[in-house]
C-alpha cells in the first residue's frame, strides 16, 4: 500500500463560509495535507461543484491532493456529470454512497441502471468512483456489478455496525480499498470524531486496519473525516479527565427516564 493524506473539509463546518474557501486550502496545504471536499459549505445549498465554481476550485486546490465526496441530494445524471467532468479537472477521485447512485439497498441490486449511467461517465473520464456506507453485503454486491468500482473503508461506520463487525469490514474491503475515513466514535452514533478518541475504536482495530491494508498494492488516500466536537463528545471527553482520572468528586449522574434524549442538530 501506498498511502497520502486528505483533510475533509467537514473539519471547518461552523466556521467556513463562501469567502473562506482559499484560506482553508493555505492552511491545510501549510501542513502537507490534500483536501476532500464536501460539495457545501453546511447549512448553505449551493454546490461547489457547478460549472461556474471549477476555475475558483482549480486555482485554490492548485498542487494539492484533491478529492471529492459525492452530492447526496439525489443527484440527477446531469449532476452527476458535471461532478465527474470537476474530478476529472482537479484530478480528484469521488466518494459516494449506494443512494447518491441510484442503488436500491438490497442484495439484488434491481434497477441499476441509473448507477450503470455514472459508471459509464466516469469510465471515460477516467474518474475513480470509491463507494463507502453501506450494509456490507450491499457494498460487495455493488462491486461484483461494477467491476471498476472501488471502496472507500469508513472507520466509524465499520465501528459502529451490529451486524458485522470492523474487522469483517476489513477482510471483505481491503483488496479494492482506495480511499479511507479515518474517523473515531464510541461505537454508538458515527460521530466523526478524531482518531484515538478515549473509549473508541480499541487500538487493535487501528493496527489490524493498516496490516491488512499493508498485503495489496493500493494506492490510498487517507481522509481525517472529523467535524467540530459535538457537545456530547466534549462532555464525556470532559468527565473522563476530571472523574476518572483525576478523581474529583461528585460526579454528576445520568438520570432516569431520559434513555432515548440525545443532542445532534441538523
Amino acid at each position: 500500500m501506498r498511502i497520502r493524506y486528505v483533510v475533509s473539509t467537514m473539519v471547518f463546518w461552523g466556521r467556513e463560509h463562501p469567502l473562506s474557501f482559499e484560506q482553508e486550502c493555505q492552511y491545510l496545504q501549510s501542513l502537507g495535507f490534500g483536501i476532500e471536499l464536501w460539495p457545501h459549505i453546511k447549512g448553505q445549498h449551493e454546490c461547489r461543484y457547478e460549472r461556474r465554481n471549477w476555475p475558483r476550485l482549480a486555482a485554490a486546490t492548485q498542487d494539492m491532493l484533491v478529492a471529492m465526496h459525492s452530492r447526496d441530494d439525489n443527484p440527477t445524471i446531469e449532476q452527476w456529470n458535471d461532478q465527474i467532468e470537476c474530478a476529472k479537472l482537479l484530478k480528484a477521485s469521488i466518494v459516494t454512497n449506494l443512494r447518491s447512485l441510484g442503488l436500491p439497498d438490497e442484495p439484488e441490486l434491481n434497477g441499476c441502471g441509473f448507477a450503470a449511467e455514472v459508471v459509464k461517465l466516469a469510465e471515460q473520464n477516467n474518474v475513480k468512483l470509491c463507494l463507502e456506507s453501506g450494509p456490507l453485503p450491499m457494498l460487495k454486491h455493488a462491486r461484483e456489478r461494477f467491476e471498476s468500482l472501488r471502496f472507500c473503508l469508513d472507520a466509524g461506520f465499520a465501528n459502529v455496525d451490529s451486524k458485522y463487525s470492523f474487522r469483517q469490514y476489513v477482510d471483505e474491503l481491503a483488496p479494492h480499498v482506495t480511499h479511507l475515513h479515518l474517523t473515531d466514535n464510541y461505537g454508538h452514533i458515527d460521530d466523526h470524531v478524531t482518531p484515538g478518541l478515549q473509549g473508541g475504536m480499541p487500538r487493535e482495530d487501528w493496527d489490524y486496519l493498516l496490516e491488512i491494508l499493508n498485503k495489496y498494492d493500493n494506492d490510498v488516500v487517507g481522509s481525517f473525516e472529523m467535524r467540530p466536537c459535538m457537545p456530547a463528545v466534549m462532555i464525556r471527553q470532559a468527565s473522563e479527565f476530571m472523574f476518572d482520572a483525576l478523581k474529583w468528586p461528585n460526579r454528576p449522574q445520568k438520570q432516569s427516564g431520559y434513555a432515548d434524549v440525545s443532542y445532534n442538530p441538523i
